[in-house]
This record gives structure tokens, sequence and C-alpha cells, in this order.
């Protein structure tokens, strides 16, 4: 029964969140890089998180913040710099909210039209840190 109060909504599943992060790690370790990977729901709230051994530690929170980031707006971190490029107010102000990352890691998960979570990997090149991500989106049957 729904309410007029709500609405329904698709939430990642612990084992989903877990296959994708494990995906990320396995590219990772083929790469020869050792990374943090998060996943968030919809939301932006931390559904998993993996960590490699000594991996940075400052990885950690911006993998987690890559994969809000991705979760909260729909887009891959990487296109950052188009949307900011030609509006200097939000070039200035925008990377400054907090949990805001700007630069390539983070993805967002979307299955059957409806907005997922977001994952984000850090400790390698931003380049790298997206294929890690994309590696957790296949691993679930996505993009």
């Amino acid at each position: 029964m729904t309410s007029p109060l709500s609405v329904p909504s698709s939430v990642i599943t612990a084992s989903a969140a877990s296959l994708a992060c494990q995906a990320a790690v396995a590219h990772a370790e083929a790469l020869g890089i050792r990374i943090n990977v998060a996943v968030t729901d919809a939301s932006g709230v931390l559904a998993a998180f993996l960590r490699m051994p000594n991996a940075f530690l400052h990885s950690i929170d911006i993998a987690i913040d890559k994969a809000y980031t991705a979760a909260s707006f729909g887009f891959p971190t990487s296109q950052w710099p188009q949307v900011l490029a030609g509006d200097e107010a939000l070039k200035l102000g925008l990377p400054l909210r907090p949990r805001l990352v700007v630069f390539g890691g983070g993805l967002p998960i979307a299955a059957d039209g409806a907005r997922l979570g977001g994952i984000g990997v850090s400790g390698g090149s931003a380049e790298q840190d997206e294929a890690c991500a994309r590696a957790g989106l296949k691993a679930l049957g996505l993009d």
C-alpha cells in the first residue's frame, strides 16, 4: 500500500554493493595499485567499503565522497570540469562545498531507470580510479 506522503524508492542491496567493491579491488590488483572503494545508496549513505592493505589513508574519505557525489548528482565525477566551465561563480563556489569531488573516480549506479547509488574509488590516477569503478559496475551487469 502506498501513502500519499511517500514515494517508492529503489535501494542497492548489500550483496550488490559488496560485489561492486570486490570487483573494483580485483581490477586494482590487475593494475598493480592499491585503492579504497566505497558504494553508497542513492541518498549517499555508505552501503559498502573496502580498503586494500597499504592504500593511502587520505583516500578513504575521498573514495566515500566520490561515491556520494556521483550518487547525489547522477553523473560521473570526471564530468565536473565541463559542468563548471564557463560559469565563474559555480567554478569558484561549488567545489568548496563539503564532500563534493570534482575529479574522476566516482560513477553513479543506475538500473532500469532508477538511481541506486554511487561507487567511488581513490588510490590511483583519476583514470585508474574510474576504470576500477567501471569494473565494479560491470560486475553488477551495468554499463
